[in-house]
């Protein structure tokens, strides 16, 4: 039997979700009995971490996920027979596996976004000192920098986590009003963002007029519930408690075993209100960007484009490249094959059938144009990102 306790913050999305994913693996190795342990932080505030010990030895618990500070000799634990695993909170452990994300790759995600929507100003609003929004930030301004836009960026850090629900608005007031027109900003967090909205409610700043907010972990309650409503990154909190719960029985199997982290994937954007704008007064590129981003599924053309506006080809490809650095062609194939991706990473669908539907009649030059912008095959992508259901 695992006796697994989960010492985490219950009035956030994630550790729910992630005990879903360790509930599948539970379901699909019924051959071990599951029994969980809801564990509040305060609990450790109040007693140390030699309470929480002292806890779990009269429960008999022999696995514990945690919300741990680094200074915190969590080896007590394991010198006592319980297999711990670190949610990330502020930095990285050495010593035990961690529930962690490819942080980088999520800035880098935000960043191609705001890009190809025509943003040039952008923002960054985190913690400092903190792994998941310092290298958030550090992703998104390198992918601006080497797009040219590295001088373009602000940052608001100035905060420490421990005051989760406590700021002062004033600086944050003044740092916001501050920005340039239309600036994409993202947040370390949905928690953050629906700071930022608030914020912005109350000083007349206007989303997405002239911020375009993004948070990050999709947090569903919590963007719906902010006005206006949210756009998020998507992670597959699911899948990496489904691999907990697989690292846990590994190593109460193997003690001493190497280990490797829990590896949370990014895997899309929700698009929701708060960054439904592209970053153009160009009438015609506005219309012509919405017009393909409603239609990725179907083979357009940059003619299908030219008969709806008043402009000739030469002029629409001049104008477009402008606000977007790409050709339409170039920009259409981008969204297309990243709508590709998707729908291979959530589908079970044959990957030939997927391309069919999208209207790909060239398969070998789709594959080609996939791995330039992915780096893998499609087949590969698959094996390395489909979500499990």
């Amino acid at each position: 039997m695992v006796r697994l306790i989960f010492l985490s913050d219950f009035t956030e999305a994630f550790p729910h979700i992630l005990l879903q994913g360790i509930l599948r693996y539970a379901k699909e190795n019924a051959q071990k009995e599951w029994v969980v342990c809801r564990m509040p932080p305060s609990f450790k505030s109040q007693f140390g971490l030699e309470g929480v010990l002292e806890w779990a030895k009269n429960w008999k618990a022999n696995a514990m996920i945690g919300r741990f500070d680094n200074d915190e000799n969590v080896s007590l634990l394991q010198q006592n027979g319980i297999t711990v695993i670190a949610q990330d909170y502020k930095r990285r452990f050495t010593n035990i596996p961690n529930i962690t994300s490819d942080y980088l790759l999520t800035g880098q995600m935000a960043a191609e976004y705001f890009l190809m929507r025509g943003f040039k100003n952008f923002a960054f609003f985190g913690y400092e000192n903190t792994v998941w929004s310092d290298e958030r930030c550090i992703g998104f301004h390198q992918t601006l920098d080497k797009a040219g836009y590295g001088d373009q960026f602000h940052a608001y850090t100035n905060q420490q986590l421990e005051t989760l629900w406590y700021y002062d608005t004033t600086p944050l007031v003044n740092w916001l009003q501050s920005l340039p027109p239309k600036t994409a900003l993202l947040c370390c967090d949905d928690n953050q963002g629906n700071k930022i909205t608030e914020v912005c409610k109350f000083s007349k700043i206007k989303i997405p007029n002239d911020i375009a907010v993004l948070g990050v972990d999709n947090d569903v309650s919590m963007c719906e519930l902010s006005d206006p409503p949210l756009s998020s990154i998507n992670l597959d909190i699911e899948r990496a408690g489904y691999d907990t719960a697989s690292l846990i029985s590994f190593l109460m199997k193997n003690p001493g075993a190497p280990y490797h982290d829990v590896i949370i994937k990014p895997t899309s954007i929700i698009n929701r209100i708060s960054t439904n704008i592209f970053a153009t007064d160009d009438k015609y590129i506005m219309k012509t960007l919405e017009f393909i981003h409603n239609h990725l599924d179907e083979p357009l053309g940059v003619e299908d484009l030219v008969k709806r506006l008043p402009l000739s080809r030469r002029l629409l490809e001049i104008r477009f490249k402008k606000i977007t650095g790409q050709s339409v062609y170039q920009y259409i194939l981008h969204f297309r094959i990243l709508q590709f991706a998707k729908l291979i990473q959530e589908s079970t669908k044959p990957i030939v059938q997927i391309a069919d539907e999208m209207s790909f009649n060239n398969y070998a030059n789709l594959s080609k144009q996939f791995k330039l912008l992915k780096g893998c095959t499609p087949i590969e992508y698959r094996k390395k990102h489909q979500l499990r259901k």
